[in-house]
């Protein structure tokens, strides 16, 4: 036990000191038989029954040796009883023999025999925590001991970081979890991840999330607390997620949130403030480099083009004449600002009695985007995401055999933001022109009563300005979620012991909506410049067009609904206390409606229905055995094929339970489990999301897309009619894609500190062309053209596979009294394979083929190097459009004297990492404590965009930005370097060196600091006198360090380089109890 998980048990007497008057009147009320009201408890002596009683004097604490105030202590069999004063104290009359029952809120009861009349001392022991002692799988819990599927559970404490987003504490705490952070705007920084890899073609590869039973979204696991989460567990093999069905294919994460426990009223608050900033932002060129660059882009490309800057520009940006005049723009310091500030708090208040139980929670979060504010605008256009959330679960025992259960949560954000907002924003400054213009001009003689801002342009206005796009208006959006749910909890024992019913109804809302206000910009450029005078005049771009009054624009507007039944019973009986048996069957019916659906089949309900069991045995806690199956339905496919049966099996050995294994091995390894599981899973969320039903066509009878003109072309007299569109044809052989999923798992336990459980896992899917077909839906790559079909055929014809293995390592070793250490480390390593893929007659060009490569596998052209010559090109096969010396020269793979399509081959690793891992450590000495986190991953490949669109592109249309790498290293006529990072410059696009190719793939992988934390807790004896129970400041900090060899941006941002930047974040907090 860590020294702060100490002082939190030691920190309990002191709030209940502060309610023992609340406890001795409750106390009191609960043991009213035989008590003498008009006495106190130390004084409040029952009459003697016989002439063998005494006066038993006593004292109740607790493990930490606290007093424990209203303590009640209850003769057993009989009506005497008394309760505990508030230094713990009680006298009470008893004979010798006589056994008393000492009970307390929160407390193991204990029963106590007396023996002689000495004063008794009696030492309580909190009730344990049941999370410990099981592990949660599917609709039950299990012993810890008995899980045979490959379940990893992570403690809630290891997910508080300094984040309003709980996703992007994922990565690399949790084996067999791929997960990775591509932005850190607020609002939109939530982490992508899988559960071992991705093995599926449809449109659905992330896990289920479930938070109490509740499928959820992404969004909404990110928006819980840590401080709320009671368990947070990963269920990743066949086995452990059977039960859910079709849902969880891809593998289930399951949080369960706190309840409340007997007790007097628990009180935690967290309160936090942090300083954010990018954890590194691009570098771009100087602008004088960028316009002596920019110039040789022109000449090395065009010796006769007209040089975009002139000599006297250059040197007056130089000099710094005017700035506004000359300007040299650091785009990214007008927009940005090099850090912001941010506030996080929550509290929650737990406790009850024998009857009811409860957990309130709430949150109130501040996410401040790193925008400037500009004061000349009239509104903060910075992005601000103000989230609240509120939760309150109560358990109430409705006779001693029935429990309620109502659970009700919101969760409630506000986001205001520029109309772009902050993604859009830091792209657009990579195609800004930092020497054209200034971002605005101080107003001339002519627009010295002027109210609005003079933003600068040129030529006609066509050129990006995002000074303007992030001042021209603001975005408002509100998102509300809410949940209830209603479970009923029924013990049968009177029918059978162990027998158990349980039921559960769920409705979730769901409600968005986000509105525009903006207004046109004026553009203005320098129309004359007075050099002696040093003033200029403005010349207006845009007087007609532009608008000082703001436009209301209404955007997206989207509710949905959805309505969850389940009802499990559950039977678990010990016989001869050797024989461990265990059955359940769960029934489950969902459905969900939304308001945004395009079309007539999108618009009905969306519903699910599965019936699973499970059941289990065990022998001695030795040998475990466990079957499961889901028969699970879907409304996607015909009615031929619209149930379908997976099965799953496992067995476990725990081999340091046996007799063989003595104490002497047991102090080396102290546990041994091995475990094997093997089972079918079956998939629907295959094709794409808007083929609801596959046996049904989708055809739409008005559509504007074929539309037909009768009479006299571009008349009034004339005629357009609108016509028919087939977007899917119906197919009733459609049907279930399968995976075969095969477990081997080990649990190691060393020297009772170190746990390691490893776990090898092999997934196939398989195709079987018969009735009950095991199959991946794709798109048929056979059919011509030439037949007119307008939309794709689908069919069962795709297999992969995927295979990797799962480590975790935990230790924890308590050094001394007033020391602790614990560590933790994660692997996972999961690759995927084609092993069947409809594709055109590769045989001649293998290469193509997407048979054995991963379902991530990235395809390009193999770059040699740049052409060193107008000879070299010559004598080298023909390429793509025009190109010259100093551009990319790729092979020739199959030998056919010219470059094409049939030239790609894959290359890299995969575009999601194949390589998650994790390692840490947390340590602790007296009221300190220090903790530190490592993630990293390998195995990933990504491209440095060089499209037109949002590429790295330089000069393109006159505007786009330099990178600072490309300006140092390019292939340019004084600097024949064949391996630069950047081609010969060019003013415009040249198709040659925009090709995916080796040339701009990136190795993806890096190690970084994820966490660090400091924190120190004030001793119970200082809090006491102001009757805190406990009070621990920390200081943390995330994303710290990064080692990489990629240096451009980011690594774990990829491709999406140029966007809103993850973020560093340092933290200053306090958690306090009462």
């Amino acid at each position: 036990m860590n020294k702060s998980i100490c002082s939190n048990i030691k920190g309990k007497a002191v709030s209940l000191t502060i309610l023992c008057v609340f406890s001795y009147t409750i106390s009191f009320a609960s043991v009213n038989v035989g008590v003498d009201r008009g006495k106190s408890a130390s004084s409040g002596i029952i009459p003697n029954q016989s002439q063998a009683t005494f006066n038993l004097k006593g004292k109740v604490i607790d493990d930490m040796g606290e007093p424990l105030p209203g303590a009640n202590i209850v003769l057993v069999g009989g009506t005497r009883g008394v309760a505990t004063d508030i230094d713990g104290s009680f006298v009470i009359s008893v004979s010798v023999g006589e056994k008393l029952t000492v009970s307390y809120l929160g407390m193991e009861d204990q029963i106590v025999t007396v023996k002689d009349k000495k004063d008794l001392v009696i030492t309580m022991k909190p009730k344990t925590d049941e999370l410990e002692e099981v592990t949660v799988v599917a609709f039950a819990k299990q012993k810890k001991e008995s899980v045979i599927g490959s379940i990893t559970t992570l403690n809630p404490s290891e997910l508080k970081v300094p984040s309003s987003n709980l996703t992007t504490a994922m990565a690399g705490r949790l084996s067999g979890v791929i997960a990775y952070q591509r932005s850190g705007e607020p609002g939109k920084d939530n982490a992508e991840f899988f559960i071992r890899g991705v093995t599926t073609f449809g449109y659905k590869k992330d896990p289920l999330i479930l938070i109490d039973n509740n499928e959820v979204t992404t969004t909404e696991l990110s928006r819980i607390q840590p401080d709320d989460i009671a368990s947070f567990s990963i269920m990743k093999d066949a086995t452990a997620t059977a039960l859910y069905g079709s849902r969880g294919a891809n593998g289930v994460i399951l949080v369960t949130t706190k309840e409340g426990a007997e007790g007097a009223a628990q009180v935690s608050i967290r309160l936090e403030g942090s300083m954010s900033q990018p954890t590194k932002m691009v570098e771009l060129a100087d602008p004088i480099t960028y316009m002596r660059l920019h110039n040789e882009a022109v000449l090395t490309r065009n010796p006769m083009g007209a040089l975009p800057y002139s000599q006297q520009k250059i040197d007056n940006t130089i000099a710094g004449v005017n700035p506004y005049v000359y300007p040299a723009t650091d785009w990214y310091n007008e927009l940005f600002k090099n850090n912001t500030f941010n506030y996080r708090a929550n509290f929650n208040v737990s406790g009850g009695g024998k009857v009811a139980r409860y957990y309130i929670a709430g949150s109130y979060i501040s996410d401040k985007g790193v925008l400037n504010v500009d004061k000349k605008s009239s509104f903060n256009n910075n992005i601000n995401l103000k989230r609240y959330m509120l939760r309150a679960n109560v358990n109430i025992n409705v006779t001693k055999t029935t429990e309620a259960v109502v659970r009700l949560s919101g969760a409630f954000d506000d986001y205001t933001g520029s109309i772009d907002g902050g993604d859009q924003l830091f792209a657009k400054v990579m195609r800004t022109n930092p020497v054209l213009f200034a971002p605005s001009y101080p107003a001339d003689e002519a627009n010295q009563y002027t109210k609005h801002i003079l933003f600068g342009n040129a030529d006609k206005g066509q050129y990006n300005n995002p000074y303007a796009d992030m001042l021209k208006g603001y975005k408002d959006t509100q998102t509300s979620q809410m949940a209830a749910q209603f479970e009923l909890k029924q013990n049968l024992d009177f029918i059978t012991e162990g027998l158990s019913l349980r039921a559960m109804f769920n409705t979730n809302r769901y409600g968005y909506f986000d509105v525009s206000r903006q207004y046109v910009p004026f553009f203005y450029r320098i129309g004359s410049y007075n050099k002696l005078e040093d003033t200029y005049i403005l010349a207006p771009l845009n007087e007609q067009d532009g608008r000082e009054t703001l436009d209301f624009v209404p955007g997206n507007k989207v509710v949905s609904s959805t309505t969850y039944f389940e009802t499990a019973a559950n039977w678990n009986q010990t016989y001869n206390e050797k024989h461990a048996v265990g059955a359940m069957l769960v029934f489950t019916l969902r459905q969900s409606l939304t308001s945004d659906a395009n079309t007539l089949q999108l618009s009905l309900p969306s519903r699910n229905v599965n019936f699973a069991g499970r059941a289990t045995y065990a022998y001695d806690s030795r040998y475990f055995l466990e079957a499961n199956f889901g028969y699970n339905g879907s409304e996607r496919f015909a009615r031929k094929e619209r149930f379908g049966f997976f099965p799953s099996m496992g067995l476990g050995w725990l081999v340091s339970s046996e007799a063989f294994w003595n104490d002497d091995l047991k102090k080396t390894i102290n546990k041994l489990k091995l475990k094997v599981t093997h089972g079918l899973s079956g998939n629907d969320a295959i094709g794409r999301p808007e083929d609801r039903f596959f046996y049904i066509s989708e055809v739409n009878m008005n559509s504007d897309g074929k539309q037909s003109s009768f009479g006299t072309y571009g008349n009034f007299g004339g005629r357009t009619l609108n016509g028919v569109s087939i977007s899917r044809y119906p197919n009733e052989d459609i049907t279930w894609e399968t995976a075969r999923k095969t477990n081997l798992g080990v649990e190691l336990g060393l020297f009772d500190k170190l746990e390691l459980q490893a776990d090898y896992l092999f997934c196939l899917l398989e195709d079987y062309f018969m009735e009950s077909r095991w199959n991946i839906l794709m798109s048929r790559a056979s059919i011509p053209t030439t037949m007119g079909l307008q939309a794709d055929v689908m069919a069962n014809v795709g297999k992969a596979k995927s295979s990797g293995i799962d480590l975790s390592l935990n230790y924890n070793h308590m050094i001394n009294n007033d020391a602790w250490l614990t560590g933790m480390a994660n692997f996972t390593y999961a690759t995927s394979e084609f092993t069947a893929y409809e594709e055109p007659d590769y045989s001649a060009t293998p290469w193509k083929s997407k048979l054995g490569t991963s379902l991530n596998q990235n395809f390009g052209y193999v770059a040699e190097r740049l052409f060193a010559d107008e000879e070299d090109i010559r004598n080298s096969p023909s390429q793509f459009g025009n190109y010259m010396a100093g551009d990319i020269k790729y092979k020739d793979i199959n030998n056919d004297g010219k470059i094409t399509e049939l030239d790609m081959v894959p290359m890299g690793y995969p575009t999601s990492p194949e390589i998650v891992y994790g390692f840490g450590l947390s340590g602790g000495y007296k009221q300190w404590d220090l903790s530190f986190f490592f993630q990293g991953l390998a195995r990933e490949s990504f491209w440095i965009d060089t499209s037109t669109d949002n590429g790295t592109l330089p000069f393109l249309n006159g505007q786009n930005a330099l990178l600072k790498a490309y300006a140092d290293d390019h292939w340019s006529e004084d600097n024949r370097n064949l391996y630069a990072l950047w081609p010969r410059l060019s003013y415009e696009a040249v198709e040659n060196n925009q090709k995916p190719s080796t040339w701009f793939m990136r190795n993806g992988s890096f190690l970084r600091l994820k966490s660090l934390e400091f924190g120190y807790t004030v001793p119970t004896n200082v809090l006491k006198k102001v009757f805190v129970k406990n009070f621990r400041i920390y200081f943390s900090g995330t994303n710290l360090l990064t080692f990489s060899p990629f240096k451009l941006w980011d690594p774990e941002m990829g491709g999406n380089g140029l966007g809103y930047p993850v973020q560093r974040v340092f933290n200053l907090g306090a958690q306090i109890s009462f």
